[in-house]
């Protein structure tokens, strides 16, 4: 740090004295004859201070930045750094495997049902049930009529319970909606108790 040289003129002195590189200039300090105070402010209420700036006087601290400006650690994305990089996943596509872990999955084919539940981090499956197993297969009179979904969602909801997993998540796939045989297994899953998130 740079040393601060100060000099002090009184009223009653001719010429202000002037140091050789002073950086702050008290001038036209008017003594006071009796303060009336014991406080040294009081003693010069009505000194004006004025600073002279050096040339060529660099300070090593500026290094040509502005002083008090706090930049921000982290910052968001401009539209032109995303574009750049569009493979980034936002915050819930990377945390929504941890959120809602397990899924469930219905597939209708032309002649059978299948569903399972899977654990998204670890890929294990949980829970399944097909209209195409051997014990369902021979049983239902139709393997892909409501009542083939009701026994399929009833299945998932009951080994779902057997490994632990109460609440699973659900997501249709683009332009499908949730109706008709679809709706009739989540109904059935979760009247079996199984809650959806």
């Amino acid at each position: 740090m740079a040393a601060i040289l100060l000099s002090v003129s009184c009223s009653h002195s001719s010429t202000p004295s002037r140091s050789s590189s002073p950086l702050v200039l008290i001038s036209s300090l008017k003594a006071a004859s009796k303060p009336s105070s014991i406080s040294f402010a009081s003693s010069i209420s009505d000194a004006s201070i004025t600073v002279n700036s050096l040339a060529g006087t660099s300070f090593p601290h500026t290094d040509n930045r502005q002083i008090g400006v706090v930049q921000a650690a982290w910052t968001r994305r401009s539209r032109g750094e995303a574009a750049k990089k569009p493979n980034r996943k936002s915050w819930r596509q990377r945390t929504d495997m941890y959120m809602r872990p397990f899924l469930l999955n219905v597939f209708f084919s032309k002649r059978f049902i299948h569903a399972k539940v899977m654990h998204r981090g670890t890929s294990k499956v949980v829970s399944v049930a097909s209209t195409n197993a051997k014990d369902l297969r021979n049983t239902l009179p139709s393997l892909t009529d409501y009542d083939a979904c009701r026994t399929i969602g009833q299945l998932i909801a009951e080994r779902s319970k057997e490994a632990d997993v109460f609440a699973m998540a659900f997501e249709p796939k683009k332009n499908e909606r949730i109706e008709g045989k679809l709706g009739i297994v989540l109904d059935t899953i979760k009247v079996n108790g199984i809650i959806f998130v």
